[in-house]
Parts: C-alpha cells; sequence; structure tokens
C-alpha cells in the first residue's frame, strides 16, 4: 500500500507531541487523507502489541498519544523520572463533583462537600485538572468550573461521555 510508507512518520510526530495529537491533524501535516492516518495508526498499535516493545499508542482526549506500556511502570519508577501525582481523597471528590455537574461554582461545590473547597481548587488548577469556563448568570456572577483536556488524558477518556453513569457508582 502506497501508505504504508507514512507508518513511521506518523509514529515521530506522536514521539515529538507529547501530547494527543488528532488525526485531522496529522492528516494535515501529511497531506493525505484522513480515513488512511486512522487505519494507519490501527496498525501502528497493532505492531507494537505483536512485537516485544515498550511504547503503545492510545485513543484519549479525542486524539493519539504515544505511550509507555502500563507494565514498564516498575522499570520506569527505578530511573526516577516517574512523579507520584496522586490526588488527595477530597481533590478527587471535588474534582469527580465537578467532572459530574459541570458548569458548576465553588459555592455548589462546598454545599455538597460540606466544607471549604480553595486549596483544593487551587491545587486541581494548577494540575490543569479544572478550569474557569464562564460566569453564571445570577447576582456576584461567580465562577463556573469545568473539566480540562488533561482531566480527560490523566483519566484515558475521549470525552466525558465516557464517564460511567453516576448510578453505577453509587453504593
Amino acid at each position: 500500500m502506497f501508505y504504508l510508507k507514512y507508518k513511521k512518520h506518523i509514529e515521530a510526530l506522536l514521539f515529538v507531541s507529547g501530547d494527543p495529537i488528532t488525526i485531522h491533524k496529522i492528516a494535515q501535516i501529511l497531506e493525505i487523507p484522513e480515513e488512511h492516518i486512522l487505519s494507519l495508526i490501527e496498525e501502528l498499535i497493532q505492531d507494537m502489541a505483536e512485537e516485544n516493545r515498550g511504547l503503545t499508542i492510545i485513543k484519549v482526549a479525542a486524539g493519539y498519544q504515544l505511550c509507555t506500556k502500563p507494565e514498564l511502570s516498575t522499570t520506569l519508577e527505578k530511573l526516577g523520572q516517574v512523579q507520584d501525582n496522586k490526588l488527595s481523597a477530597a481533590a478527587m471528590e471535588t474534582l469527580s463533583i465537578i467532572a459530574f455537574k459541570q458548569p458548576i461554582t465553588k459555592i455548589e461545590i462546598e454545599n455538597i462537600r460540606g466544607v471549604k473547597i480553595d486549596r483544593v481548587l487551587a491545587t486541581l488548577n494548577e494540575r490543569q485538572m479544572i478550569k474557569e469556563i464562564g460566569r453564571k448568570d445570577t447576582i456576584g456572577r461567580p465562577i463556573l468550573y469545568g473539566t480540562t483536556e488533561n482531566f480527560l488524558k490523566c483519566f484515558g477518556l475521549n470525552g466525558l461521555q465516557d464517564l460511567p453513569p453516576l448510578a453505577e457508582l453509587l453504593p
């Protein structure tokens, strides 16, 4: 197939990008149709799965990203470059509320949680998990919060529609 020569170009683009890159963007760069990009990415994913390789391609945040295989995490941790970026229970609870209820104000989150969340919001904002997405049309015009592309990327989601139904998470 004529387009097979582009597999290495796609792999290189995914490697250099570091962040998810859309099929549309790859097609623009390589100047070939999007449907060929998708089939070449699927072939690359298959190649990496069958071969004894440390990398894989994942679909995340409406794009594709080159990343290390999960089973190699202990080896990578020994290198010392993998940081423990775990969120606290309070941050995870707040992030969950924002993800399921967005757009939502700080006061609405505090009413649900029953505690002040200033520091938690600052942490989630610093980690680029949430962002200000507007203002509520009410007295004081409070800030509305929502999740970011980074949130989708970190949780392996293509979009908010990939969140499980809230009823499944309740006891």
